[in-house]
């Protein structure tokens, strides 16, 4: 037997979780109970990675700082996770689509229905990356369970040959991914209730490491006041009136005062503060966010005064 069958068979009988063998026999109750307890200790195995996890949003927001971008890479669930989280900056953080990206095996296709085989493709990440010009600067993040995907791994691979910043997020702690990439994120979050179906803990693993990181990535690059997204793309109205709330409170104004300096900005929370607070107009409030993209509202406040 090779090295790889061999690791893969340690793999899956890592996989199988010896306290629910009755599971499927359980009455209903038991069931969502036994998934309940099974999901209370995941946040206690991410408490044993955080300094590893801080580590690593260190290290990516320097990066992207000096004008790198972010690639997730992932299959499966792990891709489907990645792709939200990704998704979700632009309008949250108010960031380009190119910052924040995801290369998930199978394309949008998997987004909606399992394209499983092509996360054997040593190849197909490889050429995304290629496609999208990655270069030193950047940043690939390979997220797989058991960490050892050839899709993400190969991808993670060619993010070390080119120089860029590469980091490894595995959920039954280390596996090949964290041999090779330069940041390790491995917690162990045990065997899943339902042997092998790592849609479960350790999907709600990487969904709320993947949160941590671009959450905490974004408030170091300036993205965060205090606890306010004051980037946030007002596209709809409820995000019109967090806006509006956003600026009130930061100003101590009212929702009228806000919502008429938001008016003379396109509804973008930091240049209406900018704008209250310096008693600047709306294109000097502009010149400013464009001249300092990656600078704390603070900091905007405390050299313009």
């Amino acid at each position: 037997m090779s090295l790889a069958e061999n690791t893969l068979n340690n793999c899956l009988q890592n996989e199988f979780n010896q306290e629910t063998l009755q599971f499927s026999r359980l009455e209903t109750f038991s069931m969502v109970a036994a998934i309940n307890q099974a999901d209370s200790t995941v946040a206690s195995a991410i408490q044993q990675v955080l300094p590893a996890i801080a580590d690593a949003i260190d290290a990516i927001a320097e990066r992207l700082k000096l004008g790198g971008r972010l690639f997730y890479v992932g299959a499966g669930t792990s891709g489907r996770l990645a792709v939200l989280d990704s998704a979700e900056c632009p309008p949250t953080f108010g960031t380009s689509p190119e910052l924040v990206q995801s290369i998930i095996a199978g394309g949008q296709e998997a987004m909606l229905k399992a394209v499983e085989n092509i996360e054997d493709s040593t190849e197909a990440s490889v050429d995304e990356l290629k496609k999208r010009h990655l270069c030193e600067k950047d940043v690939v993040i390979g997220i797989a369970a058991s960490g050892r995907t050839p899709f993400t791994l190969s991808g993670v691979e060619y993010g070390n040959k080119i120089g860029a910043l590469t980091v490894a997020i595995t959920t039954r702690g280390r596996g090949l991914l964290s041999e090779i990439a330069q940041y390790v994120i491995a917690p162990d979050v045990g065997a899943e209730v339902l042997s092998g179906s790592t849609r479960m803990k350790s999907g709600t693993a990487q969904k709320m490491i993947l949160g941590m990181l671009s959450t905490c990535v974004m408030a170091r690059l300036g993205r965060i006041h205090t606890n306010l997204m004051v980037d946030v793309v007002a596209s709809n109205i409820k995000l019109l009136r967090r806006a509006e709330r956003i600026v009130g409170e930061v100003c101590g104004i009212d929702i009228e005062t806000a919502a008429q300096l938001l008016k003379q900005v396109d509804y973008h929370p930091r240049r209406a503060i900018l704008m209250y607070e310096l008693h600047i107009n709306a294109q000097q409030a502009t010149e400013i966010v464009q001249q300092h993209p990656h600078t704390t509202l603070d900091s905007m406040l405390e050299t313009h005064r």
